[in-house]
């Protein structure tokens, strides 16, 4: 800042910013692993004052939230936040990305239909193939859950994360996935106010994953006070500010078992609209269930 001011001709007296305004710069108009383009910002800012101040318009100017877009112009960036309330079929995920940590929201539905899995978002190969693993993972879980065994004979799923034009990719949006596979199947609620980050295996077994500092400090800035991450991820706690830690309850988790029993608040009744099937005639038979993936 003091550069900047320099480089422009101003005092300090001649423009003043709040710590506030520059947190929303940093948050909404640069939103980068460096500080270049918040250089930039804070240039830009400069010059259009001391502008002003040539002009003759002010001697002066104060840059708060409220009148910053009259400098910086609209914001271009999304600050990440939680969801206003618990949903069937929605959880919110933990992203890594070149620019830092972000959240991560992913939406299911199931309709009736004839067992198609729908995938949109601009999902890349890996993360595709975690949300069939999660999907068959729940299918051999199906009776544990209370749910038809046969269900993806008579209904389509479809999984959405939003922002459709940003690629995604990668394997540690696994257990999100299946969480809000297993909420929209089973009409429980996800709670709001919990993200998680992690691989799954077609046994339910949570793998470790990376970034995990900026994960939790996505968590942090979203407002997100509680996180699930592998128990093999642990020690990645080393690497985050102390003041954060202490902000955040931190759960580790081995099985999606113990995913589903944080996240999922119990079993909505028949009367609010509970997803129910027929009883599948291999039940009747005494038939097992399909416990595979085609």
């Amino acid at each position: 800042w003091p550069k900047q001011l320099k480089n422009h001709g101003l005092e300090a007296e001649q423009i003043q910013i709040s710590d506030n305004t520059v947190y929303k710069i940093i948050s909404e108009y640069t939103k980068e692993a460096g500080v270049r383009n918040l250089e930039r910002a804070l240039g830009t800012l400069c010059r259009k004052v001391a502008t002003e101040i040539v002009k003759g318009s002010q001697s002066n100017a104060r840059i708060t939230v409220s009148n910053l877009h009259k400098y910086l112009g609209a914001p271009r960036y999304r600050l990440d936040t939680i969801e206003e309330e618990a949903k069937v079929g929605v959880a919110t995920g933990l992203a890594f990305t070149q620019m830092g940590g972000s959240t991560l929201t992913i939406e299911v539905t199931v309709v009736p239909g004839k067992g198609n899995l729908t995938l949109t978002g601009k999902l890349g190969d890996v993360m595709k193939e975690s949300a069939h693993a999660a999907l068959s993972y729940l299918r051999s879980r199906a009776l544990e859950l209370g749910v038809d065994p046969s269900f993806h004979e008579k209904s389509d799923i479809h999984m959405h994360i939003p922002e459709g034009a940003i690629p995604k990719d990668g394997p540690s949006a696994g257990i999100t996935i299946a969480t809000a596979l297993a909420s929209a199947l089973t009409n429980r609620r996800v709670r709001h106010d919990i993200s998680m980050s992690g691989e799954i295996t077609l046994r339910g077994r949570i793998l470790a994953i990376g970034g995990v500092k900026e994960k939790l400090l996505a968590a942090h800035r979203a407002g997100i006070n509680h996180v699930l991450l592998p128990v093999e991820n642990r020690r990645d706690l080393d690497e985050l500010p102390r003041n954060v830690i202490n902000k955040l309850q931190i759960d580790f988790v081995e099985h999606m078992d113990e995913v589903l029993d944080f996240a999922l608040f119990p079993k909505q009744t028949a009367e609010e609209g509970a997803l129910s099937f027929p009883p599948p005639a291999e039940e009747a038979r005494g038939e097992q269930p399909w416990m595979g993936e085609q």
